[in-house]
C-alpha cells in the first residue's frame, strides 16, 4: 500500500515570475514553442490546503501509484502517477472459446494527474486516465463555459451543448464543422442549461498561438477546458496565467451572455428547503414521470459506449449493463423520509468500457449528479440538475428583450421608402399593394406581390414567396400592421413557409426561378439561391420604430420562433421599419 510522501502538502501561492522566469523566457524566444493537447480543471480548495485530499484515496493507496510534492519557482504542487497491469484482460477467455485458439494479451493503463495551486485557484492537469483520479466533489463546475464565454470568436463556434429543463433527461447538441455564428445555429435559449461550447481561440497571448497569426479549436465544458497547453514550464505558467485572467473579465461576450445569464437558486432559502423536501419524497418512487437519469457532461461523451456500470455505496455494489433510475435509486428509494437525497449524494456512479468492469470509462460521480427533477411549487417550476435548483423560464422576458433588440439594431441590407396615408391626389387610403408597387421601382427591386408559385402541391391559390425581391436576392415579406398583431403573425410564418420551401421543394425553387427569369431576364441567382435572407419589412401605427415596446409580447415571442426556425435553415433575418 502507497503513502504519499508528506502527509500535507502545503498550499503554496502562485507568484508572478520573477528574474528566472524573464531568463527562461528569453531562453526560448528563438526556438517554436511545443505544447500537448490538454484537459484542465479547476478546482474548490480542500480542507487545510491538503492537495492529497483531491485525489480518491483509492488512487492514493493502490499499488503501482505514488503521489510526489513538488516545488518549481515558488510554486508547490503534486504530481500522481501510476499504472494499472493486467497480465491478461478479461476478454481473452472469451475470444478463446469462440474460436478454439490460446489468447494472452495483457492490457496496460496509465494515469498522471498534476496539481498546481495559483493564488486564485488549485488546477489540476489529466493525462491518460488521470482524470479518474480526481475527487468529483471538488470540481468547479461553470469553469470550462466562464472561460469559452468570454474568449472563444463569436463567428466560428463549432459546438453547443444544452441540457433541457423538464423531467426527460434530454440532451441538445448542434455542431458545425467549420464553425459560424452562434445566432446561425438556431438555439433555442429558452428553458435549457447549456453545458458544452467549442470554438476557435485567436486573440488570447496562448503558446499555442505565437506571433497571433494562428487559430485553436478549444473545448469548453461546465467542468473543464480542452486545449494545447506549453510543454516548458515557463510558458505553461503563461498559458495557465492567461486562462486565469480570461475567466476574471467580469463580463462574458455579448454574444455569448445568454449561456452565461442562467443561475441556480441560492442553496440556503426557503424555497430551496421546500424544493428539497418535494425532490426528497419523489425519490421513493423510481417510476416517478417527474424524475429522470441525466448524464454527467463529463460522462456525456462515453456514456453511449459504456459497457457496464457500477453504482457504489460503501462496500455495497450494484453492478448493471444499462444504467436507469431503478439502479441509481437502488441505495435510495426505501430509506426513511427526509434523509434520500443525503443517502444519495454518498452514492457514487462509475462507468467502464468492458462488460467485466476492469477498464473504467470514468471516474466516481456522485449519484445527485446523475439526477434531473421537474418540481411545481407554487406558480413556479423548477428544475433539478447536477445537485442544483433552477427556475424554469426566470430568464424568459429578459432573453427575448435582449435577442430581439440586437435583431431590430441590426443594419439592414434594403431600403423601404416611407409609406403614405394617402394616394397622391386622392382620398383614398395608401394600402399594402400600391406600396409595394412603388417600394418595386426603386433600383435592383422586383415587384413578387401576387406573383404566385403554383405546383401539384400548392394548387388553388399557389404560394406567394415574398412580395418583392431585393438587389442582392433578399426575400422582402411587407405588412402593414397598424391595428393589431395578427397580421404579423401571418408576416412571420410566411416567410418560415418560403424559405422552408425554397430550401426543400425542388420543383417549387424551379417555379420560382422561372418567375425571377420572366420579371427580371438580367437577374443572376444560383438554382439553390445561395444564402437566403429574409426581410421582413413592417408598417405600425403611425410609422413607430419596431422595438421592445412598440411590439405586443405575444407578437415578440411568434417573431422570435420565427427568426430561430429561419437560422435554423441558414437564412439570415433582418427586421427593417417602414416609416411614414
Amino acid at each position: 500500500m502507497f503513502r504519499p510522501e508528506t502527509e500535507k502538502v502545503p498550499f503554496v501561492p502562485f507568484t508572478p515570475p520573477g528574474e528566472s522566469m524573464c531568463k527562461a523566457n528569453s531562453a526560448v524566444a528563438t526556438t517554436k514553442p511545443e505544447t500537448r493537447k490538454s484537459t484542465i480543471y479547476r478546482l474548490k480548495p480542500p480542507p487545510d490546503g491538503d492537495l492529497c485530499a483531491l485525489v480518491r484515496a483509492h488512487y492514493l493507496e493502490k499499488e503501482g501509484f505514488k503521489a510526489r510534492p513538488f516545488e518549481r519557482e515558488g510554486v508547490t504542487g503534486l504530481l500522481v502517477t501510476g499504472t494499472i497491469v493486467r497480465d491478461r484482460a478479461k476478454w481473452c477467455s472469451t475470444a478463446e472459446e469462440l474460436t478454439g485458439l490460446s489468447v494472452q494479451e495483457g492490457n496496460n493503463s496509465s494515469a498522471g494527474l498534476l496539481l498546481i495551486p495559483t493564488q486564485r485557484a488549485i488546477y489540476a492537469i489529466s493525462y491518460g486516465l488521470g482524470h479518474h483520479m480526481l475527487d468529483s466533489f471538488y470540481l468547479d463546475m461553470g469553469f470550462g463555459l466562464e472561460f469559452g464565454t468570454r474568449c472563444l470568436d463569436s463567428g466560428r463556434i463549432k459546438l453547443v451543448r444544452q441540457q433541457i429543463m423538464d423531467a426527460r433527461g434530454r440532451t441538445e447538441e448542434n455542431t458545425t464543422t467549420l464553425g459560424e455564428s452562434i445566432e446561425d445555429f438556431g438555439i433555442d435559449q429558452f428553458g435549457s442549461i447549456f453545458t458544452k461550447i467549442s470554438g476557435t481561440v485567436s486573440k488570447e497571448a496562448l503558446t499555442h498561438l505565437g506571433d497571433g497569426a494562428r487559430t485553436v479549436t478549444v473545448s469548453c465544458s461546465d467542468s473543464n477546458i480542452k486545449l494545447p497547453m506549453a510543454t516548458s514550464w515557463a510558458e505553461f505558467r503563461n498559458d495557465l496565467q492567461v486562462i486565469e485572467d480570461v475567466c476574471s473579465r467580469q463580463n462574458p461576450l455579448p454574444e455569448l451572455d445568454f449561456i452565461d445569464r442562467v443561475h441556480p437558486l441560492t442553496k440556503k432559502t426557503e424555497l430551496v428547503e421546500q424544493l428539497n423536501k418535494e425532490l426528497d419524497a419523489l425519490l421513493a418512487d423510481p417510476s416517478s414521470s417527474r424524475l429522470a437519469l441525466a448524464v454527467p457532461s463529463e460522462c456525456l461523451d462515453g456514456f453511449d459506449s459504456a459497457q457496464a456500470f457500477q453504482v457504489t455505496k460503501g462496500k455495497r455494489v450494484h453492478q448493471v449493463d444499462e444504467l436507469n433510475l431503478n439502479a441509481l435509486l437502488e441505495f435510495v428509494h426505501d430509506r426513511a423520509s427526509g434523509t434520500r437525497i443525503d443517502v444519495l449524494k454518498s452514492v457514487q456512479v462509475q462507468m467502464f468500457s468492458d462488460a467485466e468492469c476492469d477498464t473504467p470509462a470514468s471516474g466516481r460521480v456522485v449519484g445527485h449528479r446523475w439526477l434531473t427533477a421537474e418540481v411545481s411549487h407554487g406558480a413556479g417550476r423548477y428544475f433539478y440538475h447536477q445537485g442544483r435548483w433552477y427556475e424554469i423560464g426566470a430568464e424568459y422576458l429578459e432573453s427575448i428583450e435582449k435577442e430581439l433588440t440586437e435583431l431590430f439594431n441590426q443594419k439592414s441590407s434594403v431600403a423601404m421608402p416611407p409609406w403614405p396615408k394617402r394616394k397622391a391626389g386622392s382620398t383614398e387610403t395608401y394600402e399594402e399593394g400600391a406600396y409595394n408597387e412603388d417600394a418595386a421601382k426603386q433600383p435592383g427591386y422586383i415587384l413578387f406581390d401576387k406573383k404566385k408559385v403554383v405546383t401539384q402541391k400548392f394548387k388553388g391559390g399557389g404560394l406567394e414567396i415574398c412580395d418583392l425581391l431585393g438587389p442582392d436576392n433578399q426575400l422582402i415579406c411587407v405588412k402593414k400592421a397598424d391595428q393589431s398583431t395578427a397580421p404579423l403573425n401571418h408576416l412571420f410564418a410566411q416567410g418560415v413557409v418560403a424559405v422552408e420551401t425554397l430550401r426543400h421543394d425542388r420543383i417549387v425553387r424551379e417555379k420560382f426561378l422561372e418567375l425571377l427569369a420572366e420579371h427580371a431576364p438580367g437577374r443572376v441567382a444560383s438554382e439553390d439561391l445561395g444564402s437566403i435572407t429574409l426581410v421582413y419589412a413592417i408598417r405600425l401605427k403611425g410609422g413607430e420604430k419596431i422595438n421592445i415596446n412598440s411590439l405586443f409580447a405575444f407578437a415578440q415571442v411568434s417573431l422570435l420562433r420565427a427568426v430561430k426556425r429561419l437560422r435554423e435553415m441558414g437564412a439570415r433575418v433582418e427586421i427593417v421599419t417602414i416609416t411614414r
